[in-house]
């Protein structure tokens, strides 16, 4: 009888694994994930170095085979991206790759782009609070569609993403619109940010290790920025 209960418990111990890992599998693949921003084509809203949480719900999330891009079906969705989302979504042009960007417009709209003024239906658009242009430049059509692009109505089913940072993000003004396919999630919060460290000493071989890891630890919590902990993704 003893050696039965034991073996009993093993199995239970090993079946409540089973069920947390697919639990927290499930809770990732369908509902949130965490993600890192490594660039600055969304800033002022998103900066190098947040972490953030992206709702997959709301959009349905796709049921991917695990550690690949492959996927099986999508979740229901309670609706699609609208302009003025910040969305995550799979590159059009390379699929192992995930962006970042804000929905303007949708299926059915027009798009143009006016010496950076970015018109839909032929109003323009306010832009979002914290976005930003960086270079008093205009280019021309012919050299770039940074500055002037369109008109384009962009298909049904599809949507128009923009970087913030409208003078330094690669967009659907040079790769057009998302299909509803690559779809992620829409952007929620971040629940934890902190400066790149640009002071170094850098890693140069394990000889370099101990003064890397002690100022690393020295200069962690100048790098936090605190007040940006928990903040809600508009």
């Amino acid at each position: 009888m003893e050696a039965k209960a034991g073996k009993s418990s093993i199995g239970e111990y090993f079946s409540s694994i089973a069920v947390a890992v697919g639990l927290a599998l499930l809770i990732r693949t369908a509902v949130v994930q965490a993600f890192y921003i490594p660039s600055g084509s969304m800033e002022d809203t998103l900066l190098v170095g947040d972490y953030l949480l992206a709702n997959k719900f709301v959009y349905g999330a796709p049921l991917a085979v695990p550690l690949t891009s492959v996927s099986l079906f999508r979740f229901p969705a309670l609706r699609d991206p609208s302009p003025g989302d910040i969305v995550i979504f799979r590159s059009p042009i390379d699929p192992d790759r995930d962006l970042i960007k804000r929905c303007v417009a949708v299926g059915g709209q027009t798009v143009q782009i006016i010496n950076k003024t970015l018109y839909i239906n032929g109003e323009p658009s306010e832009d979002p609070p914290l976005s930003k242009y960086t270079d008093r430049r205009v280019q021309n059509a012919a050299v770039s569609p940074r500055d002037n692009f369109g008109p384009f109505t962009v298909p049904d089913g599809q949507f128009f993403m923009m970087g913030d940072n409208r003078d330094n993000s690669a967009d659907s003004r040079y790769w057009l619109s998302v299909p509803r396919e690559l779809i992620k999630g829409k952007a929620m919060s971040i629940y934890w940010s902190w400066a790149p460290d640009t002071a170094g000493p850098y890693y140069s071989g394990l000889g370099s290790l101990p003064r890397v890891l002690g100022s690393w630890i020295v200069r962690l919590p100048g790098r936090v920025r605190y007040e940006r902990l928990g903040d809600v993704i508009r």
